[in-house]
């Protein structure tokens, strides 16, 4: 029986304690609302583009392999802990993995800055076979990069 690695989300002390991805992400004027502040559906989106990036490295160039080789997210939550106002300067998104299984694994995200946290957030990504529309096995090539991002 393989051994599940389980941290707690949204722990500044476990986030120093892990590898991390951070993506500096842009903000858009688009983003704010009337009062300044960013849009809170839009964390999604920042997630998402952190997430996205940080996965470019394990993809496969081509469209059947990605077909094959997919990820879905199967569960996303964010809690919100400050508003965030519209500036020109981007806001971190720290990308690290909390759990892995066989077919899926969880990411926490914290949106920051250096000094002020603004939402911590978690998404369950699964394994699919776009072409079967069934679960996957992780592949080595993925179950290492993710270990890269996991608890040392």
């Amino acid at each position: 029986m393989a051994t599940v690695a389980t941290l707690t989300p949204h722990s500044q002390k476990d986030l120093l304690l892990v590898h991390r991805y951070t993506y500096p992400c842009p903000l858009r004027w688009a983003d704010a609302d009337a009062y300044g502040h960013v849009n809170n559906a839009l964390f999604l989106r920042f997630m998402e583009e952190a997430r996205t990036r940080m996965f470019r490295d394990v993809l496969a160039d081509d469209e059947t392999a990605r077909r094959q080789n997919a990820f879905v997210v199967s569960r996303a939550s964010i809690d919100f802990r400050a508003p965030l106002h519209y500036r020109d300067e981007p806001v971190d998104v720290h990308v690290r993995v909390i759990r892995s299984r066989a077919v899926s694994f969880e990411l926490a995200y914290e949106i920051c800055d250096a000094g002020q946290l603004y939402a911590e957030g978690t998404t369950v990504i699964a394994a699919v076979n776009l072409d079967t529309g069934r679960p996957r096995r992780l592949t080595e090539a993925e179950q290492a990069f993710i270990t890269r991002y996991s608890n040392p």
